[in-house]
């Protein structure tokens, strides 16, 4: 069956998505620019569209409480939050991966406060980035709804069993509506199958205990099986990206290459901001400026491999960051990024440009001038400034 197409938000893709997976259960809380997934959500609970069991919570703290307890009684299991939600829930976004279920949580990144913004930065999942969760970063409305459906398929594989946040950026994302392809509702269906939980706390023939004191005795050793299902995960996505993508006739990866093969200058950039580094490099392609574009679209687990290759013979890059990391040494992505290019042979020049924090445009002026810096520094072999804040008032 066609695939058909709908006008729809990014919230709204990922309510569609959440409609054709049908969870078990959803526990959550309201937070802009999150609300539109979970109220939508709930109309389809309301009007019968779906059976999942809804949970309504005073916090995000407790709805992702709620969530473990679902997990772990053998349900299948999604949320959603933003910002200051995910913040709450910290505590139990660490015993959510530690205790390895497999929850799906789609997150509209948003700026934390202080200052109160409610606007659009990475700050909130980039904080996450060290929890034991894996993360997809969407450019648009279509990989919403696609990586929503695709996260459950990974999240619940027998040999990785690890939470993931599925990304959007806030409003520019979650609130423009764009044209989007649906799957037929049976073929989703087909396709995720039946959840089968590895050790559910509601089969009484086979008790098992969830969040026990886990001393020195065996502590270390379970963070190591983290840590092992997350290789896993670099193993088994590729496979799984490719039974999705033969499915559904998509073209999902780990990364986006846009006119990188052949370009002497490059930028890495995360999620929507992608759409305009294009047409900046378009523009400078029609000047024959070598220009190209690297887009990450799984930070955890994180690429290493792949990024190498792809940026590898190049003679400058610049790493695009909506967030910042705070050690004076730059973002969270630039840092992954050179720590993984330290040592390679043929490597470029790296440096980092934080942008867009609280939601502050970034417009292809802006860009042109990253790229014009990196010309620069392709020609000179120095750097000027190892990173810069682009946008910003002096």
């Amino acid at each position: 069956m066609a695939h058909k197409t709908i006008a729809f938000t990014g919230d709204q893709a990922t309510a569609e998505a959440m409609r054709q997976i049908e969870p078990d259960v959803v526990a959550a809380y309201p937070i802009t620019p999150q609300t539109e997934i979970v109220m939508t959500f709930a109309q389809f609970v309301a009007d019968g569209k779906v059976k999942t069991e809804l949970i309504p919570v005073e916090s995000e703290h407790s709805a992702m409480s709620a969530c473990v307890g679902a997990g772990a009684a053998g349900a299948r299991t999604m949320t959603a939050t933003s910002a200051n939600g995910l913040a709450l829930m910290w505590e139990i976004v660490y015993i959510t991966s530690s205790t390895r279920l497999p929850i799906v949580m789609p997150v509209v990144n948003r700026a934390l406060s202080a200052p109160i913004n409610i606007h659009c930065d990475h700050s909130d999942t980039m904080g996450a980035r060290d929890s034991g969760w894996l993360q997809i970063y969407c450019e648009n409305a279509q990989e919403v709804y696609e990586n929503t459906i695709l996260a459950i398929k990974i999240a619940e594989h027998k040999d990785i069993l690890l939470p993931i946040m599925v990304c959007q950026d806030g409003f520019i994302t979650s609130h423009a509506v764009e044209n989007i392809e649906i799957f037929d509702d049976k073929k989703v269906k087909d396709y995720i199958g039946e959840y089968k939980p590895r050790a559910p706390l509601l089969d009484v023939d086979k008790p098992v205990t969830y969040g026990p004191l886990d001393l020195q005795d065996y502590y270390f050793e379970h963070k190591r099986q983290q840590s092992e299902a997350v290789k896993n995960a670099l193993e088994i996505i590729p496979k799984i990206l490719v039974d999705f993508n033969k499915t559904f006739n998509r073209k999902c990866d780990f990364i986006e290459e846009y006119k990188l093969n052949d370009a002497e200058i490059a930028i890495v950039v995360l999620s929507s901001t992608a759409g305009a580094g294009k047409v900046t490099v378009d523009k400078l392609r029609e000047k024959g400026i070598k220009a190209g574009l690297l887009r990450p679209q799984f930070f955890r687990p994180f690429p290493a491999d792949r990024i190498i290759k792809a940026l590898k013979g190049k003679k400058a890059v610049t790493v695009l960051d909506r967030a910042e990391s705070f050690s004076g040494h730059g973002g969270p992505l630039f840092n992954e990024i050179r720590s993984a290019l330290y040592g390679q042979e043929n490597g470029p020049i790296i440096k980092n440009a934080i942008y867009g924090l609280g939601g502050r445009d970034i417009f292809i002026k802006d860009i042109e001038g990253i790229f014009k810096d990196l010309e620069d520094i392709a020609k000179s072999g120095k750097v000027k400034n190892w990173v810069d804040y682009v946008g910003v008032r002096d």
